[in-house]
């Protein structure tokens, strides 16, 4: 496909001999979570700031907006929630498909999360389904604050129809793509490493020239297998001056926490 061919944004360095992050699986804990020191932690402190139905009601395009999108039960929720060290931070509906709505977080550095909502479950009726599909395509195709995208799909199936109808604009554009195969710790460890591979193949298959753009990794919410490399390539895709700026504000804050961390949008 023409397109591929433009300089990546943002620095972003890419290996373009393998689009396989490694991602070692840990074994399973009782315990709390633990937070190492001096390792990248981008999504810890999130807040909400507001949400949109639509166009309309996004803020004007500014700082740096990341993008987590996925089909639903894919586990999107529970990765950024992992990637928070939160519980409540996103929010999985009880009815898959019926969050209609584009979330927003801030983090420390002053970037922007944007949780998408998921697509491709079949009980929505068509038209509310068209609906705000139409939008998130339109918000990941021409949002020019959009910077990077993480993909969250089920390791055990790898990419569907949909998910290569949403990369195909955004890996065109040469933004970085970091795809999280959910859900590892249902596997075993040969069936995570064919399933790693099965993405890839995909990617290299379907976009051959924007193969070098995309990293594809293990993931689990449960095990928080892979937090530590997402963590690690969603920090690149953050300024450093972003980064210190945002967290010299944090140690100066004073007062009680900003109201929507675990209440939630």
């Amino acid at each position: 496909m023409p397109g591929f061919g433009a300089p990546q944004r943002g620095g972003l360095a890419v290996n373009k001999r393998a689009i396989v992050a490694e991602s070692r699986r840990p074994a399973k804990t009782g315990g709390a979570t633990s937070i190492s020191a001096g390792l990248p932690h981008p999504l810890i402190g999130a807040e909400f700031v507001t949400g949109a139905a639509e166009a309309a009601q996004l803020p004007p395009p500014g700082v740096a907006e990341i993008a987590f999108a996925g089909r639903s039960n894919a586990g999107k929720s529970s990765a950024i929630n992992a990637l928070a060290n939160r519980t409540r931070l996103a929010f999985a509906s009880r009815t898959p498909g019926r969050t209609q709505q584009i979330n927003l977080f801030a983090l420390r550095s002053g970037t922007l999360v944007a949780d998408l909502p998921g697509y491709g479950y079949a009980a929505v009726a068509k038209s509310i389904k068209r609906s705000w599909q139409d939008f998130l395509w339109q918000y990941v195709m021409t949002r020019s604050s959009l910077v990077a995208l993480v993909l969250v799909v089920d390791a055990r199936h790898g990419l569907k129809d949909l998910d290569l109808d949403l990369l195909a604009e955004f890996v065109r554009s040469a933004r970085p793509v970091l795809i999280l195969a959910t859900k590892a710790d249902k596997l075993g460890t040969t069936a995570q490493r064919n399933a790693v591979a099965g993405v890839a193949a995909q990617i290299r298959a379907a976009f051959p020239m924007g193969a070098p753009n995309v990293t594809v990794q293990l993931f689990s919410a449960a095990t928080r297998q892979g937090v530590q490399e997402a963590e690690t390539m969603i920090s690149t895709w953050i300024p450093p001056d972003a980064w210190q700026n945002g967290i010299d504000a944090a140690d100066q804050k004073k007062g009680p926490a900003v109201k929507g961390s675990d209440a939630g949008p």
